[in-house]
């Protein structure tokens, strides 16, 4: 992966079709999508439960970008060396998951993954600002994790932030919650460069007719450029 800050696109299959993520994965990348974006509940840390480590690693021998894993679970630490074997190229913790997020991020950078932080909306910039030399991604929730479709909560002033604070360090900048055409702008312009959108890519479209995920992800991206 060598780092760039040119906007990405990050489909998250929580909104594909739970009985066909091989091939929904395929499409959606034949599609234009930049990386791949897995969310793991656990049903205790957020109201949800999805993929463990076997569903990832079923996922990997699809995903021929970068598979950009989001673990909504806590504790965090006992599972990182499941989720670098099932091929995760970066695995995103939460700061707010467990008192010790230095060592998550040095155990995530041991496993051999770029190593992501994750804030929820009521948690500052502030929170990660030790943490950005061992960081590769600040993932800012624009929701408050645990379902797809939720509404854009206006996190711009803490991407500002956060930006400031990374300086001229290799970190993305990751939204997650909400994204679409009316928002993706507000947070490319406050300097996010990784959009994940779940509902806002696969909305209108399936395997047998990948073309409206194309068509989502070119709108998302021609609203954000220049």
């Amino acid at each position: 992966m060598t780092f760039d800050r040119s906007v990405k696109i990050a489909p998250s299959i929580l909104s594909a079709d739970f009985a066909d993520f091989g091939r929904e994965i395929q499409a959606v990348e034949a599609e234009g999508a930049d990386w791949i974006h897995v969310d793991v509940m656990d049903g205790h840390f957020v109201p949800n439960l999805t993929f463990g480590p076997p569903a990832v690693k079923a996922f990997r021998k699809h995903v021929k970008t970068v598979m950009d894993v989001h673990l909504m679970i806590s504790p965090v630490d006992a599972y990182i060396d499941a989720y670098a074997d099932a091929g995760a190229d970066i695995l995103t913790a939460h700061v707010e998951a467990g008192a010790h997020s230095h060592r998550t991020m040095q155990a995530i950078r041991g496993a051999g993954m770029k190593s992501g932080i994750a804030l929820n909306p009521g948690t500052p910039a502030e929170a990660v600002e030790h943490l950005l030399d061992l960081t590769d991604l600040v993932c800012v929730m624009t929701v408050n994790p645990g379902f797809g479709g939720q509404k854009f909560i206006d996190m711009t002033a803490k991407v500002r932030k956060l930006r400031e604070m990374i300086g001229d360090r290799p970190v993305h900048i990751e939204i997650d919650g909400g994204v679409d055409p009316t928002t993706a702008p507000l947070v490319v312009d406050a300097g996010a460069d990784v959009l994940v959108a779940g509902s806002a890519v696969f909305r209108g479209g399936s395997v047998e007719n990948p073309t409206p995920y194309g068509d989502n992800i070119r709108a998302i991206k021609a609203s954000v450029a220049g």
